[in-house]
């Protein structure tokens, strides 16, 4: 279990603040699979957030099953940051998080996000400002990144300046900003942070960390690794909601054997409460168009599904779904109730792709030196 300030985790698993991903819906979803000790929010703009605008009233939508909830924050006017703190304490944040890390240029043009890598006394400043406007309500935390600049490492000065004017755990991802998400995460460089973390806060302010957690093995040697205290899960969980709950019985057990992983027709029973979901928050059209755009995701984990993707995108009416779903189970068969894809063969199968894209990135390379 993890514990944020005083706010105590049922697991040491987070669910990131994936940016046009991390709805209601989908945040429900991922609890009703289990292993979920926190999910985050989309990122949010304090404008929005003081604005109360449709689609930040969208990204901020919650309920009382959809707790315990970070939301989390981006920006540098100190200011309007508490202003906009305020607000999403007042609608249901359990945490409210600083976005440190984000690359995005729309983001860092506004000196936000890993930006604030580059102005740590002003980003300091702002932290100060979130923790004295709503620290006593609840943790303020900050996610972010080993440095701004390819090989920079800069954060664990940042993030003990952080814990010293009241920040309660420290999310870190295993990548400079300049990086983006290419490359490797860097295991020794998120050790690097939680040690400064664990001395910083004398061991009562928790590291997180994040970065390649593709399956749950990924998860156990991050926390093998880093001496992290916790893992935060961002897009492995956008097409296996489930992840979470397999990560923990792995964490918990020290197997993951195929009879704990869900079968073919559990799988698709978490697509259809997605898909159930988004139409109690949306519109017909705005639901369909969302599946179409997350089945691939999904299908992934679904075994061979051609005819089931083919019959989402010419879905032209809601009801058309379920029809697809109740079709593909019987046409599969006993395999129906069998795991379509372990996650062993997932790691397979991503190994591979890592080791077709090394040789085509060596390939490239080699085509320009000569």
């Amino acid at each position: 279990m993890l514990r944020i300030g005083d706010v105590q985790l049922d697991t040491n698993l987070l669910l990131a603040p994936v940016a046009g991903h991390c709805d209601l819906p989908f945040r429900l979803v991922a609890r009703a699979c289990g292993g979920v000790g926190i999910a985050f929010t989309d990122l949010l703009c304090p404008h929005g957030v003081l604005k109360q605008n449709e689609q930040t009233r969208w990204l901020m939508a919650t309920n009382d099953a959809d707790r315990p909830l970070g939301m989390q924050l981006y920006g540098q006017d100190p200011e309007l940051m508490a202003e906009a703190a305020k607000w999403a304490v007042d609608e249901g944040a359990t945490t409210l998080d600083i976005n440190m890390g984000c690359p995005v240029d729309k983001v860092t043009k506004t000196y936000a996000g890993s930006m604030m890598l580059c102005t740590p006394d002003h980003t300091v400043e702002v932290a100060e400002r979130l923790v004295k406007t709503v620290g006593d309500r609840v943790p303020v935390t900050a996610k972010t990144r080993l440095g701004f600049y390819d090989g920079e490492l800069t954060a664990p000065t940042l993030v003990r300046r952080l814990i010293g004017v009241g920040v309660q755990c420290i999310t870190i991802h295993g990548r400079t900003a300049a990086q983006r998400f290419k490359g490797s995460a860097s295991y020794d460089g998120i050790r690097a942070v939680v040690d400064a973390v664990h001395d910083a806060g004398g061991g009562r302010v928790p590291c997180i960390g994040n970065g390649d957690i593709r399956t749950p093995y990924d998860a156990q040697r991050m926390l093998d690794e880093t001496g992290c205290d916790g893992v935060m899960i961002a897009r492995a969980a956008l097409g296996a909601p489930w992840i979470f709950r397999d990560t923990h019985t792995l964490l918990t057990t020290g197997r993951l054997d195929e009879a704990d992983q869900l079968t073919l027709r559990q799988r698709l029973a978490c697509v259809r409460m997605h898909f159930r979901l988004l139409l109690e928050c949306r519109e017909d059209r705005y639901t369909m168009n969302r599946l179409k755009q997350k089945i691939s995701g999904y299908g992934v984990h679904l075994g061979p599904c051609k005819p089931l993707k083919r019959a989402v995108a010419a879905m032209t009416d809601p009801r058309q779904f379920d029809e697809a779903v109740d079709r593909f189970l019987d046409e599969s068969g006993d395999a129906a109730n069998r795991v379509p894809v372990t996650w062993v063969t997932r790691a397979e199968q991503l190994a591979d792709s890592d080791r077709a894209q090394q040789k085509q990135t060596q390939q490239s390379h080699a085509t320009v030196a000569a």
